[in-house]
C-alpha cells in the first residue's frame, strides 16, 4: 500500500527543531556510552518551589470537585494573587478581573500573541542576540523578522535613535525581553520610557517577555510601570524562573482589557483551562516573603562565583553584573566560532555550555552557562576542564 506523500505546512518553513530538543538526544547517547554529561546548558531550575507551595498542591488536589475543566480566564483567586504581586514587587495596579490572563506557561503566550495581532506580511522587530521563539512565532504567523541588533558596548540595549531613522511604516510588533535574555543585560528606567516613547510615535505594539525579572536583581522591573505603557505594550511574566516552577507551567500576559481579550479569542480554541490545584498552588507561590527570594538569589549567587571560575579557567571573558540564571561569556579570541568551542568542551571534557549562535548571528563568538546546577557539580566541571579529562 502506498504511503500518503504528507508535506508540512509552508508556515513550519524555517522553523527547525527546538535547538536544545536535538543537543539531549545527543548528550542521552553520550551518557549510555560512558561518562556522565554534566549539562550547563538548559536553564532549568533544579530546586523546589516552596515547601507551602507544594503542600497546597496536594491539598488541593485531594478534592473531587478540583478537578473538572476550569475558566479560560484562570480562577479568579489567582488573577487577584498576580495584581497584587505585582502591586508589591513592581509596582503596577493591574485591574485582576480586566488586565490579567493566566497562561500555560508565557511561552505559550509567544503563539498566542504572534497569532492574535500579526498578519501575513507584517514586519516584526526581534532582537540579535535573543530569545530563538520569537522568530519562530512570528515565521509560524507569517510575519517577517526584522533584526535589530545588539551588543556589548551599548548594555545590549538597542539603538532606538537609529530604528527611528529607518523606514518602521510596516512594524506591527517589537519583541524586548530585560532582564535580557542570554546576554543578561539591564534595561534603565529611562531606556524603558524610552521605549515606551518609541512605540508610540512609530505606532509599534512592545511585548516585554519578563521571566527573570527576579534572578539576581534586588529590585525587580516592569516595563508596565512606565507611564504611558498601557497604551503600546503588553507583558508576559512566569513562575517558571522565579519560583522555581518551570515544569508547573503557569505564566500570564498583563495588558489593555480589549487586547487580553483578542489574545483570549485563539487560546481558548488551544487549551481547556489550567488545572485548578495548580491555580491555587501559584496562589501560595505569588506570596512568598521577599526573604524567600532572596534566599534563592543567594544560592545563584555562589554558584554564579563557581561559574566565573570555571570560565576563567577556559580563557573566557564576560561583565560581571548580569541578571538572570545564566552567564554571558564572550569565548578566547583564538577559538574559531562558539558552536566548535561548546562541541570541543562536550566531547573531551563531557562538559555541556550552550553556544551563543543559536541566539542569532550576534551571539556567534559567545557561550551561555547555566546557574541551575549545584554547586558541586559545577566544581566537578572546573575539575574536568583542568585535569583535561
Amino acid at each position: 500500500m502506498k504511503t500518503l506523500d504528507l508535506k508540512p505546512a509552508e508556515r513550519l518553513a524555517g522553523t527547525d527543531e527546538y535547538y536544545f530538543s536535538g543537543k539531549l538526544k545527543e548528550i542521552r547517547q553520550l551518557n549510555q556510552s560512558g561518562v556522565q554529561v554534566i549539562n550547563l546548558g538548559i536553564g532549568s531550575p533544579d530546586r523546589s518551589p516552596d515547601k507551602e507551595v507544594i503542600t497546597e498542591l496536594i491539598e488541593q488536589a485531594s478534592h473531587a470537585s478540583n478537578h473538572s475543566y476550569q475558566p479560560y480566564q484562570g480562577i479568579p483567586e489567582l488573577r487577584r494573587a498576580f495584581a497584587n504581586w505585582y502591586s508589591e514587587h513592581y509596582g503596577v495596579t493591574l485591574d485582576a478581573d480586566r488586565e490579567i490572563l493566566p497562561l500555560t506557561g508565557s511561552k505559550e503566550g509567544l503563539m498566542h500573541i504572534a497569532m492574535a495581532f500579526i498578519n501575513p506580511g507584517d514586519e516584526v522587530l526581534l532582537p540579535n542576540p535573543g530569545y530563538p521563539a520569537y522568530q519562530a512565532v512570528t515565521r509560524i504567523a507569517g510575519g517577517i523578522c526584522r533584526q535589530y541588533e545588539l551588543s556589548e558596548p551599548t548594555g545590549w540595549l538597542p539603538d532606538l535613535e537609529g530604528l527611528g531613522r529607518e523606514d518602521l511604516s510596516r512594524v506591527k510588533l517589537m519583541w524586548v525581553n530585560y532582564p535580557h535574555m542570554p546576554t543578561g543585560g539591564r534595561a534603565t528606567p529611562g531606556f524603558m520610557k524610552d521605549l515606551v516613547s518609541f512605540a508610540r510615535q512609530h505606532e509599534i505594539l512592545l511585548v516585554n517577555d519578563n521571566p527573570y525579572s527576579f534572578i539576581l536583581n534586588e529590585k525587580p522591573v516592569s516595563l508596565m510601570s512606565v507611564e504611558g505603557a498601557f497604551s503600546v505594550a503588553l507583558e508576559l511574566n512566569s513562575l517558571s524562573k522565579s519560583h522555581n516552577m518551570a515544569g508547573w507551567r503557569i505564566g500570564m500576559v498583563a495588558g489593555r482589557a480589549e487586547w487580553l481579550d483578542h489574545i483570549l479569542r485563539f487560546k481558548s480554541q488551544m487549551d481547556s483551562g489550567i488545572f485548578r490545584p495548580l491555580q491555587l498552588a501559584a496562589v501560595k507561590a505569588l506570596q512568598s516573603s521577599r526573604d524567600w527570594y532572596a534566599g534563592i538569589n543567594e544560592v545563584y549567587r555562589q554558584r554564579r562565583e563557581r561559574i566565573f571560575e570555571l570560565l576563567d579557567n577556559l580563557g573566557c571573558t564576560w561583565q560581571p553584573a548580569q541578571q538572570g540564571m545564566f552567564v554571558w561569556a564572550r569565548i578566547p579570541q583564538n577559538e574559531i566560532s562558539g558552536s566548535g568551542f561548546s562541541d570541543r568542551l562536550l566531547h573531551e571534557h563531557r562538559v555541556f555550555i550552550t553556544p551563543g549562535f543559536i541566539f542569532g548571528s550576534g551571539g556567534e563568538r559567545y557561550i551561555r552557562p547555566s546557574l541551575c546546577q549545584p554547586t558541586e557539580v559545577i566544581n566537578e566541571a572546573i575539575s574536568r576542564i583542568r585535569s583535561g579529562q
